[in-house]
């Protein structure tokens, strides 16, 4: 498990690395176009469009090392009350659902970036293919559904082992018993 959870985690910093390029390469063309335009009276021919498809980029390439820092958006205020049990077990909810979602979302990216090459889709000014920058955000969600899925195995290993050391055994099978133990506490 810590193989996997190594390279899952390499791999999502590789890409955040790589974001973090293509966000210093749109700064740089965004002073660039900014010094052009007020020196030479002459902007960058697609500036615009350049620094649009880098964002995207950037957004879908960080998007994997945010989750496996678990920098996003958080309801552990409302579950930290619940003991460790029945917390493993909300994160195996939650992180199951979220990782279904997220390869939904990325399986359906990843066709609409197909459908892109197929009518040959292609930025307005400069006349980019637009299909690669949507791959990209399609793998960064894949990658960040790699995370959730580490994730949900370690919480089940957290959850067979509170169950395993002698504390109450939590069934997620009825609601009853959650918000009974829940109540317990």
């Amino acid at each position: 498990m810590k193989m996997s959870s190594g390279l899952v985690t390499g791999v999502s910093r590789a890409l955040d690395r790589a974001a973090g390029f293509v966000l210093a390469a749109t700064m740089v063309l965004i002073v660039v176009n900014v010094l052009f335009t007020t020196i030479l009276k002459k902007p960058v021919f697609g500036a615009y469009e350049y620094v649009g498809l880098l964002t995207a980029s950037a957004i879908g390439l960080s998007l994997a090392h945010c989750g496996a820092q678990n920098a996003h958006i958080d309801i552990s205020l409302v579950v930290d009350w619940l003991p460790a049990g029945l917390r493993a077990a909300l994160s195996v909810l939650i992180n199951s659902i979220s990782m279904c979602f997220l390869a939904v979302s990325a399986w359906y990216v990843g066709a609409y970036a197909r459908s892109m090459i197929e009518s040959g889709l292609v930025t307005s000014t400069t006349q980019i293919p637009i299909y690669p920058f949507v791959y990209l955000i399609a793998l960064g969600m894949l990658i960040y559904c790699l995370v959730l899925l580490v994730r949900v195995v370690e919480s089940v290993i957290k959850m067979v082992n509170e169950n395993v050391s002698g504390d109450r055994v939590y069934r997620l099978s009825s609601i009853e018993s959650v918000i009974k133990a829940a109540n317990e506490k």
